[in-house]
């Protein structure tokens, strides 16, 4: 899979976002995409091949990867890559409806396309919300599907078709759970950095309504 996509859409949204927001992409681009692409993808190509049991019972080994990996590591952190990435394509949408309506009109409709004001103020604070919510639910999901982000050295298994509790061992245990650790902190700094952002924006936009009404108090 390519990943350009996901860099042309970071490298657009770069562009209209606040300070808060370029360091977010920043993080974002440098310390998940390139890490996911450059090391994290390979640690865990192989996972049900290194993946061994005591036993060779056919289908038994099968089962048990499928019982305690449901869904791969990897393809879920590609996953939430994605999904926390999409939402700013509102953003860029609304500025080239907003473009487009200038053309379409052949005069000056906006201060500036990519201003955030208006309706464009109301898409971003969108945008920043689904990401949030989005890191939060993979957050969780990774947590209950691996037991509090734990890559054990050895599972147990009694699932048909075993005969009986068969011992599992997932092959590079520590190195895999120290991605994950990495996964989960630049999953918390991205949240920390998207709620610091819609925080400044509800700030800055309550001192402005205020300042509004006390000069019109004023006249």
């Amino acid at each position: 899979m390519s990943w350009g996509f996901l860099r042309d859409l970071l490298s657009g949204v770069n562009k209209y976002s606040t300070g808060i927001g370029r360091i977010w992409v920043a993080v974002v681009f440098i310390f998940r995409l390139l890490v996911y692409v450059a090391a994290a993808e390979n640690i865990w190509k192989y996972e049900h091949d290194e993946f061994e049991c005591n036993i060779k019972q056919p289908g038994c080994e099968n089962v048990c990867f499928d019982h305690f990996f449901p869904v791969s590591h990897i393809r879920l952190w590609a996953l939430q890559l994605i999904m926390v990435s999409t939402p700013s394509l509102l953003v860029v949408f609304h500025v080239a409806y907003r473009e487009n309506r200038e053309k379409h009109y052949n005069q000056k409709l906006y201060k500036s396309p990519g201003q955030i004001d208006g309706g464009l103020l109301c898409t971003y604070l969108i945008s920043l919300i689904l990401k949030t919510g989005f890191e939060i639910v993979f957050l969780v999901l990774f947590y209950k599907l691996y037991n509090g982000f734990k890559v054990p050295r050895l599972v147990k298994c009694d699932m048909r078709p075993c005969p009986s509790t068969v011992d599992c061992y997932i092959s590079k245990p520590t190195e895999k759970m120290i991605f994950l650790y990495f996964l989960v902190a630049t999953s918390c700094l991205c949240i920390v950095l998207n709620l610091s952002e819609l925080s400044y924006f509800i700030f800055k936009y309550s001192i402005k309504c205020y300042l509004k009404r006390y000069n019109k108090k004023c006249q």
